[in-house]
């Protein structure tokens, strides 16, 4: 499946002129030994990680409620670790991926950091995940135009290739009774997303949602519960 646009060119416009601004303040933001402190978590998060953002708590608090002990979870796309190790403080057996190696080692640090055991790797979307999980977190790039560097890149994803790849093989990976987490965006192609989610045979429900005013626009962020659709016989 290709990336077709549910966007119209002055929604497409809007959205990369206000990713231009945000990735200017990130990047004045990057510095080495930044600490944040969320969700109980501590965390370092290197200059060519993407950080905490307002936002993330939608998500995080969502693995919070979700994750129950004894479960496998997947991160997928950790960044510094954090739902991952979020999900091991509630006694799952976590792997936490990303294709970032900077992110990697900083999920691993900030695991020892926070003393509970993540397991890492390196991988592309699915490209070194092994086995079935119960529960996949997975906080993706919004946007769709090539990123310039590691820490735009944990915010871009041109023409939606990790994620078109990520619901391919989303099945495949899934227990059962597995179940997927997913935050995303209007500040994003959301319709694609919804595309993508139909075409795999999956279901959304929204567990968390806020909204937030951009310029006079008002832009809303969810996090998903994504189930595989039951199947008639």
């Amino acid at each position: 499946m290709d990336y077709e646009p549910t966007l119209n060119p002055e929604d497409a416009e809007r959205i990369r002129a206000w990713h231009e601004r945000a990735y200017a303040e990130t990047l004045a933001a990057a510095t080495p030994g930044r600490t944040v402190s969320y969700l109980g978590l501590d965390l370092v998060i290197p200059p060519s990680v993407h950080p905490i953002n307002p936002m993330s708590d939608l998500l995080g608090e969502s693995v919070l409620a979700e994750v129950r002990p004894g479960e496998r979870v997947l991160d997928m796309g950790t960044g510094s670790g954090v739902n991952g190790i979020l999900a091991a403080t509630r006694g799952a057996d976590v792997l936490a991926v990303d294709v970032n190696p900077d992110a990697v080692a900083a999920a691993r640090e900030n695991a020892e950091r926070n003393q509970v055991t993540i397991r890492t790797a390196h991988s592309d979307v699915f490209s070194h995940v092994d086995g079935r999980f119960d529960v996949i977190v997975f906080d993706p790039p919004f946007r769709w135009f090539a990123a310039r560097d590691l820490l735009e890149g944990a915010s871009t994803d041109e023409n939606y290739r990790a994620l078109t790849e990520f619901f391919a093989s989303a099945r495949d990976h899934l227990t059962e009774a597995g179940r997927m987490l997913i935050m995303f965006g209007t500040t994003g192609d959301l319709g694609y997303l919804h595309r993508l989610i139909d075409a795999h045979g999956f279901t959304a429900e929204p567990i968390a949602e806020r909204g937030l005013n951009r310029d006079g626009i008002q832009v809303r962020y969810v996090t998903f519960r994504v189930t595989p659709r039951a199947t008639t016989q």
